[in-house]
């Protein structure tokens, strides 16, 4: 051994050298690479030297002893770079240097005390050649950082360019962090988080450094509608899942929770029995009822089940957080599924109704719901009666109830049925008016004329009212004394006035025969003057039929001409539109019948000229014969004459 290297080991192994090298190599003055591997190989020496007898000889030809090295090993070349270093020797060297005393390995996370805190950096002594220093800025988690705690730290770099010793405090947390995380998600510890922010779904949380998410399900058992009253607190949470590849990390506090809730729960279970009354916390609220906590056991009040009045949400009767009692009303075998009832304890509105209420009374109430056969009207607090849609008028022309009320409003009515026992009572609106049929024969008698309106019609006729309850029928023969009908909608239209005339009025049968041609003068009795058999008019085809043509004449009125009287003279076939003359063959008033034909027009006129011609021949047959006879005489004078000439 070098008189040199004995030296620095002596320096290393005194107190005083220790102190002065601790002072020294990091911050001001720097000991060069040389100074610093000679002193480690001055400590190894003697570490190794009672390992010396163990080594073998084949081992100690092959590998070369620190001693050696650093007495072989040209110094001064090395630092002015003259001479390039083998680095199969200094693997050698460190291989040497391994396990001797402030020997530490690249990568490895130690634990180190803080030494010195500066502006800027912290000073932390790992027990090695050398301190390390690390920036300030990797322990702002830290604000309570002192010289004596005790850090986490991993060695990046035994030696940088200037030999200066690399460590990290932020990259130990996060291999610890890790580890820490691994191992809580195995054996299912419970780790401390702070909940640092927001984010959609759910909480950014700190566990061990590393950012995990927490999803707003897993915050509580019961939904969490201010997340932000968590930001900034620290909790408890277990690791619930860990994705190696992402680096991600899910945790919960709700698992936390049901463990415990879980115990209570199987406690609360137990004793449960049916009519058993508790104290819960509204939970949840829903369209169709309403989630209630018995301290860990959730139960469900239907929405039928929270009032004996009817009401289309729950919250109109609770609200969340809101602390009620209630009733178990049953559940099944485990006793997961349990049925509460709010309603049931207070006194059922039945039986707190008036006793003095009797058929024949009225009532005010109002309308609650409304089906096609009638209305639902509430006349105290869960006490309902039904309106058939047949009790809101007195028209026998049923129809919905939407055309007489709407929910909401307040009616007056009249118990027509009350059953206290089965908890039903019928009531009536138009028994609160008097019956209109009552005098009807006084108000429409027959042959009186009124003005109705047209509420609906049939195939068959017309449905007219002429005040609310009374309606009368007018069949489609009674709507006009001249058109032909095929429907009633041809000529009214619903809603609009109509003039009628009462035909008929049964009073027990509360039917009213009523017609609106009779409100008119009868047009046929004129017709019967003007359309006389063998009279001839012009009028136009209206309509092609089967077996004939409807034709049109002057004053509104239609007459048919059957198909064997169509023939024209010149043989053509008549269009819709034309117009031509027709001769009526039939006319019968009472069932407004006119039968006419063409082809007896122009038949007559043929008969006409051959007569006129007959005549004509024969008065043309007597004046030849007379003529014959002149000429007769004047011949005979003429030959008389003849024979005096040639006499």
């Amino acid at each position: 051994m070098s008189e040199e290297t004995k030296n620095t080991k002596t320096q290393l192994e005194t107190p005083e050298s220790q102190e002065v090298v601790t002072e020294t190599t990091p911050v001001s003055e720097e000991i060069t690479a040389a100074e610093r591997t000679t002193e480690a190989a001055a400590v190894s020496e003697e570490t190794t030297a009672s390992e010396e007898a163990t080594v073998s000889e084949e081992t100690s030809e092959v590998a070369q002893s620190p001693e050696d090295f650093l007495n072989n090993f040209d110094w001064h070349k090395y630092e002015e770079g003259i001479e390039a270093v083998d680095e199969s020797q200094l693997k050698e060297f460190e291989k040497a240097l391994e396990g001797t005393v402030g020997f530490v390995n690249e990568r490895d996370v130690i634990e180190g005390t803080v030494i010195r805190l500066t502006d800027r950096d912290v000073i932390i002594d790992i027990n090695s050649k050398s301190e390390g220093v690390i920036s300030l800025n990797e322990f702002r988690y830290n604000s309570g950082l002192s010289v004596g705690d005790k850090v986490e730290v991993l060695v990046d770099k035994r030696e940088d360019s200037t030999g200066q010793l690399i460590l990290s405090h932020k990259k130990a947390r996060v291999i610890k962090a890790w580890e820490r995380v691994n191992n809580a998600h195995d054996t299912g510890e419970v780790v401390n988080g702070f909940v640092k922010c927001r984010t959609r779904g759910g909480m950014i949380v700190d566990v061990f450094g590393i950012e995990a998410f927490l999803p707003g399900s897993q915050i509580d058992v019961k939904p969490i509608r201010d997340y932000d009253q968590y930001v900034e607190k620290t909790m408890e949470f277990k690791v619930v899942k860990i994705n190696h590849e992402f680096k991600n990390v899910v945790v919960s506090h709700k698992a936390l929770i049901e463990a415990d809730i879980e115990i209570q729960k199987k406690a609360i279970i137990g004793q449960l029995e049916k009519g058993q009354v508790l104290e819960g916390v509204v939970k949840n609220v829903t369209s169709y009822g309403v989630f209630v906590d018995l301290g860990g056991v959730d139960g469900l009040i239907h929405i039928t089940d929270l009032s004996w009045s009817r009401i289309s949400h729950p919250n109109e009767v609770v609200e969340l957080d809101q602390k009620l009692n209630v009733v178990i009303l049953d559940f099944d075998d485990s006793k997961s599924r349990i049925q509460l009832g709010l309603k049931q304890l207070s006194v059922h509105p039945w039986e707190a109704l008036d006793n003095e209420l009797k058929v024949g009374d009225k009532v005010t109430g109002e309308v609650v719901v409304i089906a096609d056969y009638g209305a639902f009207v509430e006349i105290s607090e869960g006490v309902e009666g039904l309106i058939h849609v047949s009790e809101m008028s007195w028209s026998t022309h049923l129809r919905s109830a939407q055309d007489f009320v709407k929910v909401g409003d307040k009616v007056e009515a009249q118990v027509l049925t009350l059953d206290r026992e089965d908890r039903k009572m019928s009531l009536g609106m138009k028994q609160i008016k008097p019956d209109p049929w009552t005098d009807i024969t006084v108000k429409y008698p027959v042959g009186s004329k009124h003005t109705g309106t047209v509420r609906n019609y049939t195939n068959f006729g017309v449905f007219v009212e002429l005040e609310e309850g009374i309606d009368g029928l007018v069949y489609i023969s009674d709507l006009s004394w001249t058109k032909k009908i095929k429907h009633p909608s041809n000529f009214v239209t619903v809603g609009n006035p109509l003039e009628v005339e009462v035909l008929e009025l049964d009073v027990g049968g509360r039917k009213l025969n009523l017609g609106h041609k009779q409100t008119q003068g009868n047009p046929w009795d004129k017709h019967e003057e003007t359309f006389t058999v063998g009279s001839i008019h012009e009028g136009t085809v209206k309509e092609k039929i089967d077996k004939g043509i409807i034709v049109s004449f002057a004053g509104g009125v239609d007459g048919f001409a059957p198909g064997r009287y169509l023939e024209k003279e010149d043989g053509s076939k008549f269009s819709k539109g034309e117009t031509a003359k027709f001769k009526v063959i039939e006319f019968n008033k009472d069932y407004r019948r006119i039968v006419v034909s063409h082809t007896a027009v122009y038949k007559a006129q043929e008969r006409r000229n051959m007569k006129a011609a007959a005549n004509k021949a024969s008065d043309a047959e007597k004046t030849t014969l007379g003529d014959i006879g002149g000429l007769a005489d004047l011949k005979k004078k003429m030959e008389a004459d003849s024979k005096k000439r040639k006499k």
